[in-house]
């Protein structure tokens, strides 16, 4: 299909990402309604809002081409989404306010209801690919009344006219290697925007792996390993003996964790303890290029390795989760957090914790690393060294911070994630507020 002109001015609604992927998450069979949906484009093939859901259904098959072709198919024909606010009421004083209590509303919607606040509405710029591509957004609102409208940017495109109207836009694409020519071309857009834009478009850019390293790589009280570009070449002539791992490292040595560029997840994540190893690796691997680091044991004193994800959010960190492994690559599922009160107990200490303990601890490196990143909303994946420094992982935009765990294992979890998103939300509300401000004061 080829045409912009026929695209509509009316944003489609979906079921949406946070709604599948709770689904999915719940174990729930999708092919109910994977065949519901498809029967539905069946009868209205130019039904936008059903061909995205099915994009998004495929890609938690894992059927990536499938994911891609329906997404495409449904950018040709539309480019707006909307995710609507979650349940509530005017009142009589012009504020919404949920129209039961917040357990009831939490009941009915599956969600959590934030009680009062002027419903607001917000403009995403979103990029076409999978989960990765761009911010998960609409977790970050659940509970809301803001209005999210999804705009998609195509490489070279004009934006469909008329956009929604809007108090606050907000760059949702993440940095990837795809995604670099997309947010240059909204850092044009942004220049001349006639909202607030929160998290600027070439500040995001910036957040490679090794960019990272090179914003963070100075900061008193923070440890982030060197983490520098490779090629396949350049790596096997390290494996034969041709070149010195110490070179791509600026003196740093075996072992190495390896990975290839823009993969996320542990996707291709492994430690290589020799040069030896890199031949069975490559073989492993198709990828043109790579990130390599030198591995940091973090081992706490008790032998167990502990990840910690946090939020910084207008400069504020806040805790997201943490996950305790025997294992050096962690991630939230795999560590069995679910199978173990322990670590849970573990965690619900830290979270209750964590503005007396750990933020505090660290709060002269997490100031200034706000600083750095220049972000309105970061979250970035962090340990903590041996001799108490702040390890930083990774960064990106693009990290799901949620609240679909299960309120009877992880009773701690949904009275945090309200207060990340409620700060979230704030955050946004101060970002339209200071136009709203100006606005006012060019009136008088």
């Amino acid at each position: 299909m080829t045409s912009v002109a026929l695209e509509s001015a009316v944003p489609a609604i979906p079921l949406g990402l946070p709604v599948l992927i709770k689904m999915a998450f719940d174990g729930v069979d999708l092919a109910p309604l994977w065949n519901e949906l498809v029967g539905r484009a069946k009868d209205d093939p130019r039904d936008a809002a059903v061909l995205i859901d099915l994009s998004t259904i495929a890609h938690l098959q894992g059927r990536p081409k499938d994911r891609a072709i329906l997404q495409n198919w449904a950018l040709e024909l539309q480019r707006l989404y909307r995710q609507p606010p979650t349940p509530a009421q005017p009142s009589h004083d012009g504020t919404w306010a949920c129209p039961g209590s917040a357990s009831n509303c939490a009941s009915q919607a599956g969600l959590t209801c934030v009680g009062k606040g002027r419903g607001m509405r917000v403009l995403a710029f979103m990029a076409p690919g999978d989960f990765m591509a761009n911010m998960p957004i609409g977790f970050l609102l659940e509970g809301s009344n803001i209005t999210l409208d999804m705009v998609y940017v195509l490489p070279g495109r004009p934006l469909p006219r008329p956009l929604p109207e809007h108090d606050v836009a907000l760059v949702a694409v993440a940095e990837s290697k795809e995604n670099q020519a997309l947010l240059r071309q909204i850092t044009a857009i942004a220049r001349s925007w006639p909202r607030p834009v929160v998290n600027s478009p070439q500040h995001i850019a910036r957040l490679t792996r090794d960019g990272t390293w090179a914003l963070l790589k100075s900061v008193p009280g923070v440890e982030i390993p060197i983490n520098a570009r490779i090629d396949r070449g350049s790596f096997e002539r390290i494996a034969v003996g041709d070149a010195a791992v110490e070179h791509a490292l600026e003196g740093g040595t075996f072992p190495v964790i390896a990975r290839p560029i823009d993969s996320h997840a542990g996707e291709g994540l492994c430690k290589l303890e020799c040069a030896a190893d890199i031949d069975a690796y490559l073989r492993e691997r198709p990828e043109p290029e790579f990130y390599i680091a030198p591995f940091v044991d973090y081992r706490g004193h008790d032998g167990l390795f502990r990840k910690y994800r946090i939020a910084l959010i207008d400069g504020r960190p806040y805790a997201v989760h943490m996950a305790i492994s025997d294992h050096w690559m962690i991630h939230y599922l795999n560590a069995d957090m679910m199978g173990s009160a322990e670590k849970r107990a573990e965690e619900a200490r830290f979270m209750a914790s964590f503005d007396a303990d750990f933020a505090d601890r660290h709060a002269a490196a997490l100031s200034v690393i706000a600083e750095r990143i220049g972000l309105d909303y970061i979250p970035l994946d962090c340990g903590e060294t041996r001799d108490g420094k702040l390890l930083i992982f990774e960064t990106g935009t693009n990290m799901i911070v949620h609240s679909m765990d299960s309120p009877d294992l992880f009773p701690y979890k949904r009275p945090q994630m309200e207060k990340v998103f409620g700060a979230f939300q704030a955050m946004l509300r101060r970002r339209a507020g200071r136009v709203e401000r100006a606005v006012a004061a060019d009136a008088a």
